[in-house]
C-alpha cells in the first residue's frame, strides 16, 4: 500500500511540474517576463505641475489644472507579427494619477517573451467590470478605498473614466465660492474609448533577463484641441451632457509613444 502511495505522490508532481512549464498555447512559448508603460502626463512640450503651472489652450484661455486621474484598462499587447497578448482583464486595471508619482507606472507581469511593437488600452472601465457587485470591486476601483481618488459618482452608478479639474480667468465665476474653476469628469459606457500607440521604430524584446519600460506622453491639450477645439468659457463644467462624448474623443488622441528604457 506504501508503495501505492509512493507511485501516486510521484506521477501528481510530474504531472504538476509538466504544467508548470506548459508552453503558452497561444505564443509556444515557457518564457515570460515583465513590460511597464510610464505615462508621462505632459501639456505640450512642458510637463504638467500640478496647481503651479499655467498654460495656454488653442482658444487662447489661460488655466491652470489641479487635478487629472485617468483609467487605463483591458491592455492589450501587438506583437511584430499582427497578434497580441490580452492581459487577463483581472490584471488589467490601473488608474493614472498626476498628483501620485508611482501610479504612473503600469508594470504588467507574466508576459509571454517576445517582440512587442505596440499597445492599445481601454481609458475607462468596461461595463461588464462596472456591473460587478461591489465586494468584487478591489484595489483603484474599489469606490471607498484611498487608490479610487473620488473615481466613482455617489449620485450615478459607474466610474469617471477621465478627471480633469483647474482654474482659468476665462472661466464662469461661481456665484457662491468667487472662484473661476472648470472641471470635466467624464464617464458612461458611451463614452468608453480606445487608444493605441505604436512604439514607432522600437521593438520592447520581453523576456525573463529583460524589462523593456516604454514612456507614453499624455499631451493634455488634446483635451481641448483633439478632434475638435473646447472652450472653457463655454463649457467650463462637463459630466453627463451629451458634450461629453467630444471631450472623450478629444482626450482619447492624447496618447504619444517617447522613448524605451531596457532594464534587467
Amino acid at each position: 500500500m506504501r508503495n501505492v502511495c509512493y507511485f501516486m505522490l510521484a506521477l501528481l508532481l510530474g504531472v504538476s511540474v509538466w504544467a508548470c512549464n506548459d508552453p503558452d498555447p497561444e505564443f509556444g512559448t515557457n518564457e515570460f517576463g515583465r513590460l511597464q508603460l510610464v505615462f508621462d502626463n505632459v501639456v505640450g512640450t512642458e510637463d504638467l505641475r500640478l496647481q503651479t503651472g499655467i498654460y495656454n489652450n488653442a482658444a487662447g484661455e489661460q488655466f491652470s489644472v489641479s487635478a487629472l486621474n485617468y483609467f487605463v484598462s483591458n491592455i492589450r499587447l501587438k506583437r511584430a507579427d499582427g497578434s497580441e497578448y490580452v492581459v487577463p482583464q483581472d490584471s488589467s486595471y490601473f488608474l493614472i494619477r498626476e498628483a501620485e508619482p508611482a501610479s504612473q507606472t503600469v508594470t504588467l507581469t507574466n508576459v509571454p517573451a517576445g517582440d512587442y511593437v505596440g499597445v492599445s488600452y481601454l481609458i475607462g472601465v468596461d461595463s461588464l467590470r462596472s456591473t460587478r457587485n461591489i465586494s468584487e470591486l478591489k484595489g483603484v476601483l474599489e469606490p471607498s478605498s484611498d487608490m479610487n481618488s473620488g473615481m466613482s459618482w455617489d449620485w450615478n452608478s459607474g466610474y469617471i473614466f477621465f478627471k480633469m479639474e483647474g482654474s482659468s480667468p476665462q472661466a464662469p465665476i461661481n456665484q457662491t465660492t468667487g472662484e473661476r474653476r472648470f472641471q470635466y469628469h467624464i464617464g458612461l459606457i458611451r463614452n468608453l474609448r480606445t487608444a493605441t500607440v505604436s512604439f514607432g521604430p522600437d521593438v520592447a524584446q520581453v523576456s525573463a533577463t529583460s524589462t523593456p519600460r516604454l514612456t507614453i506622453r499624455a499631451d493634455i491639450l488634446r483635451v481641448f484641441d483633439g478632434t475638435q477645439r473646447v472652450s472653457i468659457a463655454q463649457n467650463n463644467n462637463v459630466m453627463v451632457s451629451p458634450f461629453s462624448a467630444t471631450i472623450a474623443d478629444n482626450y482619447v488622441t492624447m496618447f504619444r509613444y517617447s522613448q524605451q528604457v531596457k532594464t534587467n
